[in-house]
């Protein structure tokens, strides 16, 4: 069997994830092969495999440090918060049912085996495996049937190192009063603790770091400072959503609904020096963008509601009129059109709703879940923003539960060739005649630079702005290297040497 070290947290958004993205980094370049293992994830960014099973984004990115394609068993359990207190819950890639937490509660109970399988074909399989806990690992009032952290610690047998976030305050005490709520054998298992998202001096913390030895017994492992490198993050409340820009020569404006999924998607606009994005939160106004991206959504009803009782729907229309350029992905692709039917009621007990109207498209809602990977090139003779963009390449992948359908009126946005690795010929999108709408079910669409650059170039020529290049020539090359700093930086900050003497022990 591999070795094995699980990172577990005092609370959520403390940066596990990012802190075992940069391990499994660290171990790659060391010459080791390795996996990434979260047994249970609570997230609505999620992503499709090669084999088209479901998985948590994070595990991805974890994927790509480690230098091995993702699968769904390094995620085996995903939740899918729904609403009305349930979740969706994703088995080894595939959709198992609705559960609220009481139901969920009891069915965790077969998921004991499951987690013991999935883990040890992969701990038998590589050199390393990284974990990764969920949320607080002293939820006390949950640990009877935890699979999250010290329940899943068991099950692997693994060491776990703890990691406090020093930035929303009150480090040392929650570490300390983490240990304090563990048992005798769950202290045993915790190896060291790292403090995380440090802003200041670090000979300021001295007599802290030494006294905080003193209280919990084992060792601080490190001290690591807040960083901005650009990885993917897994959580909801990540400060992205709040993180000020100026506004730049192309600007985007993300409408951030309760139930949003899949924001990556927009990550990439990051890496474009001309473009400024900014997520139009609960009871904020769409300021004058050149792009309004409506995001995919678990509950695309509801969250159609909320950009219609917050007045966000005629702020969009508004301007649609005036030629900016509107954009919806997977449940946005579905809110721009004139109708939503639910007959199964999937989504609750409305069985027809009005879309925004925006695309003469109309949408029914199915009981079986749409998950695959796709590889598309855009279509020829496009209008508006799209123009002079045909046979440019795009790919990413579906996860919704409906089909629309299109009106004569309504161009095809992408010519789809190849899905799950299998040749293919089908169309997929919508596009209205002045192509300043278009929806799609592709998350990922952006990734691909050439696509992503050239509907940028477009909008600075009609703002009479001269074409730019982009200093990135591939999402996945800038991803690299940011992984390559990552572990760079946690190389300078964490005592390594000790990690690899824990993972021996």
């Amino acid at each position: 069997m591999g070795k094995k070290i699980m990172l577990q947290g005092t609370a959520s958004n403390v940066g596990k994830s990012t802190i075992v993205t940069g391990l499994c980094r660290i171990f790659k370049q060391d010459g080791y092969t390795v996996v990434p293992f979260k047994s249970q994830n609570m997230a609505l960014n999620s992503f499709i495999t090669k084999e088209g099973l479901e998985m948590g984004r994070a595990q991805v990115s974890q994927a790509e440090a480690s230098g091995i394609e993702p699968i769904a068993d390094m995620n085996p359990i995903l939740l899918k918060p729904s609403g009305n207190h349930k979740s969706q819950v994703i088995v080894r890639g595939k959709v198992v049912g609705n559960m609220s937490s009481t139901e969920y509660h009891d069915y965790k109970l077969e998921l004991m085996d499951v987690l013991k399988d999935t883990f040890d074909e992969l701990n038998n399989k590589y050199d390393i495996t990284v974990m990764e806990g969920a949320g607080s690992c002293a939820e006390i009032n949950l640990k009877e049937r935890d699979i999250s952290n010290m329940g899943m610690a068991h099950i692997a047998d693994a060491p776990v190192i703890i990691v406090g976030d020093i930035d929303r305050g009150g480090v040392f005490a929650s570490l300390a009063g983490t240990m304090l709520l563990l048992n005798d054998e769950e202290r045993k298992r915790v190896k060291g603790v790292i403090i995380n998202k440090f802003r200041g001096r670090r000979e300021l913390l001295g007599d802290g770091v030494k006294m905080l030895e003193d209280i919990i017994k084992v060792p601080v492992l490190g001290v690591v400072p807040y960083n901005d490198i650009k990885i993917e993050d897994e959580d909801s409340v990540t400060t992205r959503f709040k993180k000020s820009v100026g506004i730049r020569d192309v600007h985007i404006e993300i409408v951030r609904t309760p139930h949003m999924s899949n924001f990556t998607d927009f990550h990439i606009f990051e890496t474009q020096e001309d473009v400024s994005v900014r997520y139009v939160d609960y009871k904020e106004s769409l300021g004058n963008p050149d792009i309004v991206i409506i995001p995919g959504s678990k509950s695309t009803i509801d969250d159609l509601k909320f950009i219609r009782e917050n007045g966000l729907e005629e702020q969009i229309k508004a301007l649609h009129k005036k030629g900016k350029l509107i954009i919806g992905i997977c449940g946005g692709y579905q809110m721009l059109g004139k109708k939503l039917k639910d007959p199964y009621h999937v989504e609750g007990e409305i069985e027809e709703y009005d879309g925004i109207g925006l695309l003469d498209t109309e949408t029914i809602f199915e009981r079986e879940k749409t998950t695959t990977q796709v590889e598309a090139t855009i279509c020829e003779g496009l209008n508006g923003y799209l123009k002079n963009l045909g046979g440019k390449k795009v790919s990413g992948y579906e996860i919704h539960m409906g089909v629309t359908n299109r009106s004569n009126e309504i161009s095809d946005l992408d010519n789809i060739y190849k899905k799950l690795g299998e040749v293919v010929n089908y169309t997929e999108g919508s596009v209205n005649s002045e192509g300043n709408v278009f929806g799609t079910y592709l998350h990922g669409i952006f990734d691909e630079i050439d696509f992503t650059r050239s509907l940028l170039n477009n909008i600075r020529e009609m703002k009479n702005l001269e074409k730019i290049e982009s200093k990135v020539s591939s999402y996945k090359e800038f991803k690299e290297k940011e992984y390559d700093k990552l572990a760079d930086f946690l190389r300078e900050h964490l005592d390594i040497d000790k990690i690899y003497e824990i993972m021996n022990e």
